[in-house]
């Protein structure tokens, strides 16, 4: 049988643990045998990182700026454990949060749907999209412990050495402050990066913050999600049918527990932090939950939304065989080809991800399936399969 060819190279992120292992197979069993696979390969496992300073992950995010698709297997973001672990030279950071700096991107995560595996919210007909934006806030914040009383500023001193101050708080003993942060660029990336999505997607998008009590920081970000719908996407929404739409984050919450699904729900980095994993346990499994980065130029990366899988590993290490669940992370690699293909017009490549999505959905709603799926499944599953074994029967049913 003569491969499917690629025009151009993917770049191809390797990851640790569990998922680093399964990779391997599902590149061995699912993809070579059937796609003369071009990948520019980068090892992102905790230890390459740590050897090369970081310069490996920034050389990845480059390969994905300059091919326009990349495909990530999870990765560890070490902590004092892991540093002892792998006898690493300190704590490293996120490789996420470096690319998604590095693409200026916005992390769009949404389920995978099965017939026979329910979730919690039985309303939900049709898989929501949780876009999360990716810069500031929390994540890029400063914070201090004080002792005592004092007075707690906010303060910026502007290029030209005038200052803007206003009082936090006058502290009347010891506690806790925080200042976070964001900037118009970023937010108007995220914006453009939403309405696009939801433009490639043909899906609404709605948006929610809490500007009724964080007045400037919330209010900014409203402010240019419409100004950047008005001046760019209002036009191509109205064409396509779809609708842009605001409220708050309470409401919104409530809404989308309520609705059917089927839209994009765009949110600040905290709120899409929360809510992402909110969204795919009660769609059943976060192993069962795509991701893709997108920048506002249009550059993709595919990754599954779990982990590593560390406690799995741990066993696979002792010999065993895991029912680790690799739905997520053969979805990434679909998701990285078929945009390949759509992007070089390659129509086989497009197909083949199509049909490899459907023999792996296809070998789940025939009542075969790993051990996390079996707890949920309905009707009950009718074989539990270790991973090898699940992804060998993906196999056999993609060469039908």
């Amino acid at each position: 049988m003569s491969k499917i060819q690629m025009n151009n190279a993917i770049a191809e992120l390797d990851g640790d643990e569990m998922t680093r292992i399964l990779w391997q197979v599902i590149k061995d069993k699912l993809l070579l045998p059937f796609v003369d696979l071009k990948v520019e390969y980068f090892d992102l496992g905790l230890k390459e990182r740590d050897n090369s300073d970081d310069a490996i992950t920034y050389q990845a995010a480059e390969a994905i700026k300059r091919l326009g698709v990349g495909v990530k297997c999870a990765t560890i973001t070490s902590n004092a454990q892991r540093v002892k672990e792998y006898n690493l030279k300190g704590l490293t950071p996120s490789p996420n949060g470096i690319i998604r700096a590095e693409l200026d991107g916005t992390v769009f995560r949404k389920p995978i749907i099965v017939d026979n595996i329910k979730g919690t919210v039985s309303c939900w007909k049709k898989p929501l999209i949780l876009g999360r934006h990716a810069y500031g806030d929390v994540y890029k914040n400063c914070e201090i412990a004080v002792a005592g009383p004092g007075k707690a500023e906010l303060v910026f001193t502007a290029a030209d050495g005038t200052e803007t101050r206003r009082t936090i708080m006058e502290m009347k003993g010891p506690g806790v402050l925080q200042g976070i942060h964001n900037t118009d660029k970023s937010i108007e990336s995220f914006a453009r990066c939403c309405f696009f999505y939801g433009l490639s997607e043909k899906v609404d998008v709605w948006f929610a913050t809490k500007d009724t009590i964080s007045k400037t920081y919330d209010g900014r970000f409203k402010e240019i999600f419409q100004e950047v719908y008005d001046k760019e996407f209002k036009a191509e929404f109205e064409r396509a049918g779809l609708e842009y739409f605001y409220t708050l984050i309470d409401d919104a919450v409530a809404r989308v527990m309520q609705s059917s699904g089927g839209f994009l729900w765009a949110c600040k980095n905290y709120d899409g932090d929360v809510m992402s994993d909110m969204v795919a346990s009660a769609s059943g499994s976060l192993a069962m939950m795509t991701s893709v980065l997108v920048s506002p130029d249009g550059k993709f990366e595919y990754e599954a939304a779990h982990g590593t899988v560390q406690r799995h590993y741990y066993r696979y290490l002792k010999g065993e065989k895991t029912s680790t669940n690799p739905v997520a992370l053969i979805f990434a690699w679909t998701g990285a080809l078929a945009k390949r293909g759509e992007l070089d017009k390659t129509l086989e490549l497009v197909e083949f991800a199509q049909r490899l999505e459907k023999a792996t959905l296809g070998v789940i709603e025939d009542g075969i399936m790993t051990g996390d799926l079996a707890k949920i499944a309905n009707p009950p599953a009718r074989q539990v399969l270790d991973s090898w074994q699940f992804i060998d029967a993906i196999a056999q049913r993609l060469e039908k």
